[in-house]
């Protein structure tokens, strides 16, 4: 989780807030409007990073010791990664992930999307104030904790 996550972060958090984005800005609400019809590969590709991000956090847990701070917030990262592109992405994930699945399976993936999609707001904001942080981190704190 590095600038460019945090910036992925950010913007995935935007897209997740569309309401709250259109109310404070009319033209910020017209850029999102044309990201809409890619949204769902964005958020499928975004998905697949956070769960790599994930597995690649549970495999460098002795960072733990050395950098808690930066683990934690790789870890926080790709998990918010995770969430908001199975959100944004969700479309996708049933055409092609979910498609030969079984019906349990896919009842399951829908409860999952329905209890998702009720945090949905709060999930964006939270999203975009950890990619503000993984930015900060990256270009301001990573740089005086190395020195």
């Amino acid at each position: 989780m590095g600038l460019i996550g945090g910036i992925v972060l950010i913007v995935c958090g935007l897209l997740c807030i569309p309401a709250l984005v259109a109310q404070k800005s009319p033209q910020a609400a017209e850029q999102l409007k044309k990201l809409a019809p890619v949204q769902g590969w964005i958020g499928l590709i975004v998905a697949i990073w956070g769960l790599w991000g994930i597995i690649s956090a549970v495999m460098t847990l002795g960072w733990l010791s050395t950098w808690p701070l930066w683990w934690i917030t790789n870890l926080a990262g790709n998990v918010m990664s995770l969430l908001l592109g199975i959100i944004l992405g969700y479309g996708m994930i049933q055409q092609y992930a979910l498609a030969k699945a079984s019906d349990a399976v896919k009842a399951k993936a829908e409860e999952t999307y329905k209890k998702l999609t009720g945090a949905q707001s709060s999930l964006g904001i939270i999203g975009i104030i950890l990619g503000l942080w993984v930015v900060l981190y990256n270009l301001v704190l990573q740089r005086i904790f190395t020195i």
